[in-house]
C-alpha cells in the first residue's frame, strides 16, 4: 500500500526533478513489461533439438524426429563399452532420447552416471563422430533446470566445451557454441564461470565474412545470454569484450541474429546510466531506432526494449533517441496490433515525457499526443496504466501552456474516465495528473475554470466517490483535491464542452482562454 509520501517520492523520481544523479534512471520494477515471454517460440533462453547449420550431410541423413525407443538400460551398456563404435551409438540414442518430448529424462541420465562418460568424450579429438555425440547429449542435459545445468558444470564440461570451440569440424564448434549458450543462459553465477574461463574470446574468433549464417545464428544467441541477468551485472571488461562483435552483428540481415543482437543490447541497457552510457557512445541507436520499425516483430521487440531501458536514463540519453527519430516511429508503435508493442512504446514514450520541457514540446511536435489519448481510451490495461503514468509525467515538467495542449489533446476527459479502475495506484497516479494539471492552471489563474471542465466531463462525482475507496491515501487525496478545488464559488463561469475542443468563455463573452 502507498505510504502517505507516496507522491513526493513518486516525484523525486521523475528526471527532471533534481532527482540524486546516482538514482536518474529509476526503473518501475513491478510494471515492467517482459515482452520476452511473447518471444518464446524463438529466443529460448536453454535449447533443445535445434537444427545445427553446419551438420554435415551424413548426419543430417539421421533426423531426430526417428520413432525408435531408446531404452536407458541399452544406452548405458553402450557408453560403457570398449567400442567406439558402441560408445557413438549409445551417446546418439542418448542425445535423441533427450531431445524428445516434454520431459525428458535428464536426471535418469545424469543418475546412471553417464554424464562423466560423455564430457570425458568431449577430448576424443580422434574420434569426432562420439565427441559430436557426446557435446550433443551435454547440451540437452544443460538445456534442463539449474540443476542440471550444475551437473553439468561440476562434471567438468565448461573447459572441455570451450576447447572445442577450436574445433576444425564446424558443427562440432558450433555444438559447442550451443551448449554454452544453455550454461550461460542459466544464470549470472555460470554466466560468470563462462566468463572467467575466457569463453568470449573463443566465441569472438569466429565472428568473420565467411561464418555461415546459421553458425551465427546460434553463436549470436549465446552472446547475448552471456549478456543477460544483473544481480550481478556482467562485468565492466566483459562488455567491453562483447560490444564490438555485437555492434558488428546489427549490420547484417538476418532476422535471427538482428533479434538475438538487440535482445544483448536490450539486456545490457537495463542498468545505471553509467551502463547505458556505454552503449550510446558506441552510436548503435540510430540503428536500434530503425530496427523498431522492422516487419519481423521479432526483431521489432527487443529493438524497442532496449529504446526503452536507453530513454529512462538521463535526459542526454533521451535527447540522443530523439534525434535518432525514435518519436517518429512512436505513433505507427503506439498503434501497433500487438497489445504488447504498444504497451512498451507506451512505457518508451512515458520515459521521454518525464524529460525536460524542450524534450516534451518535440513529444508535441511529432504528433505523440492523438496517438497516446487513443491508448488511454483503447488500450488494455496494462498499457492504460503505462499511459497514465505518461500524463502524469508529461505534467510534472512540461509548461503551463504544454500541459494544456495536453489537456486540449482529450487526455483529461480520457483520465477522468480512467478513475473507475480498481487499481489504487492507478487511482493515485490519476490524481497526481490533475494536481499537476491544477499547478499548470493556477499558473494563468484559471484554477476555476479547470474546477468546472473536470466537473463537465463526470469528474468531479468520480473524485467524490473516491472518498469511499478502500484504499486510505486514495482517499485523502481525494478529500485534499476536493476541499483546495472544487469548494469555491464559480458563478458567472460557463463552459464550452465541445469533445475534444476544451476551450472556455466567461459568461460576459470574453474570448476564450487557454484551458
Amino acid at each position: 500500500m502507498p505510504t502517505k509520501n507516496a507522491a513526493d517520492e513518486r516525484i523525486s523520481k521523475f528526471k527532471n526533478k533534481g532527482k540524486d544523479p546516482a538514482k536518474l534512471r529509476e526503473k518501475r520494477i513491478t510494471e515492467c513489461v517482459e515482452l520476452r515471454k511473447a518471444q518464446k517460440n524463438e529466443c529460448f533462453l536453454k535449447r533443445r533439438n535445434i537444427t545445427l547449420s553446419s551438420l554435415p550431410d551424413e548426419e543430417a541423413l539421421s533426423p531426430d524426429t526417428d520413432t525408435v525407443d531408446f531404452r536407458i538400460e541399452d544406452i548405458i551398456a553402450d557408453v560403457n563399452d570398449g567400442s567406439v563404435e558402441a560408445q557413438t551409438r549409445g551417446c546418439q540414442a542418448a542425445r535423441k532420447l533427450l531431445s524428445k518430448g516434454r520431459d525428458p529424462p535428464l536426471k535418469e541420465i545424469v543418475d546412471a552416471g553417464l554424464l562423466s562418460r560423455f564430457v570425458s568424450f568431449l577430448s576424443m579429438d580422434d574420434e569426432p563422430a562420439l565427441q559430436f555425440e557426446a557435446a550433443w547429449a551435454v547440451t540437452n542435459i544443460a538445456s534442463g533446470t539449474s540443476w542440471h545445468t550444475q551437473q553439468v558444470v561440476e562434471h567438468g564440461a565448461v573447459p572441455a566445451l570451450i576447447k572445442l570451440l577450436a574445433s576444425p569440424m564446424l558443427h562440432i564448434s558450433e555444438q559447442a557454441v550451443w551448449a554454452l549458450g544453455n550454461i550461460a543462459g542459466d544464470g549470472p553465477a555460470y554466466r560468470d564461470i563462462l566468463i572467467e574461463c575466457n569463453v568470449i574470446p573463443a566465441l569472438l574468433a569466429h565472428i568473420s565474412p565467411d561464418t555461415p549464417v546459421g553458425y551465427l545464428r546460434n553463436l549470436t544467441w549465446t552472446l547475448s545470454n552471456l549478456c543477460r541477468n544483473k544481480n550481478p551485472y556482467p562485468p565492466v571488461s566483459a562488455v567491453q569484450q562483447l560490444l564490438p562483435p555485437l555492434i558488428q552483428l546489427f549490420h547484417l540481415s538476418d532476422k535471427h541474429i538482428l533479434c538475438d543482437a538487440c535482445w544483448a543490447i536490450s539486456y545490457l541497457t537495463d542498468g545505471s546510466n553509467d551502463r547505458i552510457d556505454v552503449i550510446v557512445k558506441t552510436g548503435i541507436v540510430p540503428r536500434l531506432v530503425e530496427l523498431m520499425s522492422h516487419e519481423e516483430f521479432c526483431v521489432l521487440t527487443p529493438a524497442l526494449r532496449a529504446i526503452g531501458n536507453i530513454v529512462s536514463g538521463s535526459d542526454l540519453h533521451t535527447q540522443t533517441t530523439i534525434d535518432a527519430g525514435v518519436l517518429n516511429v512512436l505513433p505507427k508503435l503506439l498503434r501497433h496490433k500487438k497489445a504488447t508493442v504498444q504497451k512498451e512504446a507506451t512505457w518508451a514514450l512515458s520515459n521521454i515525457a518525464a524529460g525536460h520541457c524542450k524534450q516534451i514540446q518535440q513529444l508535441i511536435t511529432c504528433g505523440l499526443l492523438p496517438p497516446l489519448v487513443e491508448v488511454l481510451r483503447n488500450g488494455d490495461f496494462k498499457t492504460q496504466r503505462e499511459a497514465v503514468w505518461t500524463v502524469t509525467n508529461f505534467t510534472s515538467g512540461g509548461t503551463a501552456e504544454q500541459v494544456v495542449q495536453l489537456v486540449q489533446s482529450g487526455a483529461l476527459e480520457a483520465i477522468i474516465n480512467l478513475l473507475q479502475v480498481k487499481d489504487a495506484k492507478v487511482i493515485l497516479i490519476i490524481l497526481e495528473a490533475i494536481n499537476n494539471m491544477f499547478t499548470a492552471a493556477e499558473k494563468l489563474g484559471e484554477t476555476e475554470k479547470l474546477s468546472l471542465l473536470i466537473e463537465e466531463l463526470g469528474g468531479l462525482e468520480r473524485i467524490e466517490m473516491l472518498q469511499n475507496h478502500e484504499n486510505d491515501v486514495v482517499y485523502q487525496a481525494t478529500q485534499n483535491m476536493i476541499e483546495k478545488y472544487f469548494n469555491s464559488d464559480v458563478d458567472g463561469v460557463q463552459v464550452d464542452s465541445t469533445p475534444n475542443a476544451f476551450l472556455f468563455q466567461t459568461s460576459d463573452g470574453q474570448n476564450t482562454f487557454k484551458f
